[in-house]
Formats: C-alpha cells, structure tokens, sequence
C-alpha cells in the first residue's frame, strides 16, 4: 500500500539506504498512519489528500473537515442500508429453494425474470437475425 500512497501522491517518496531499503522519518510515519486511518475510515484518495492539506494547515477551518466527515458518513449508512436491503433480498430469494439434489431452484428463476415484463417471464433473447431492409 505504501507504494500506491506514492504513486497516488499522498506521500513523497522516502529516501532510501544504502541496500535499497526505505527509511522513515517520524513525520513521514505519522503520516503513514494518517493516511491509514483515513484509508480504513472509507476516505477516497482524494479526500485523504484533501484531510492532509487540512491536516498540514495550522490556519485551516475545521468546519471542511467535519463537512467532509459527514459527507462520508452519509454517505457510508446509504451504502450499508443498500447492502442490508440486498442481503435480506438475497435470503428471501435463498429460502425459495429447496436445496437438495433436484434442478429446479426459484432463486435462480427469479434471477432469470424481466423485471419490466409483465408477470415477470424471461425476457425474450436478443435477435441477431438481419431482415431484408434492415438498417441492423
């Protein structure tokens, strides 16, 4: 990840040994760790090196920070609700096959139906017959 930090400018690249290895100052550790914790919390690359400007500017207003916190937030529960509501369908849908040795399974139907058709059939596949005078 380090080197994605690098690539992605959130971090200058460190100096190295003389065997090649990185080497660290404490500043560049703290950082690190910033650009970490920001990372876990759901940060994009570019809002976590918007919070490191703001980290770096000692006049800066916290107001931005908190804006942008809550933004991913909000933006972090929309998610969650949508993965909450997917895995209820996804077990609703689970709990409608029987799972045993036998083909049939509703699940899998119910992902094969047109939502847009009425009663929910198959869509009909796609034509890739040409008819004289076609524009196709």
């Amino acid at each position: 990840m380090i080197r994605y930090y690098e690539r992605a400018g959130l971090i200058p690249a460190p100096t190295r040994s003389v065997s090649g290895h990185r080497v660290y100052a404490e500043d560049e550790v703290r950082t690190l760790r910033f650009v970490h914790r920001a990372r876990l919390l759901g940060f994009s690359v570019a809002d976590t090196a918007m919070l490191l400007r703001l980290w770096r500017d000692e006049a800066r207003a916290s107001a931005g920070v908190k804006d942008l916190a809550i933004r991913r937030a909000t933006d972090m529960e929309r998610r969650a609700a949508a993965l909450a509501e997917a895995a209820a369908s996804l077990r609703d849908l689970a709990g409608t096959c029987p799972g045993d040795e036998r083909p049939e399974c509703p699940l899998l139907d119910a992902l094969a139906r047109d939502p847009a058709r009425p009663g929910g059939g198959p869509a009909p596949a796609p034509s890739t017959r040409v008819e004289a005078g076609s524009t196709k």
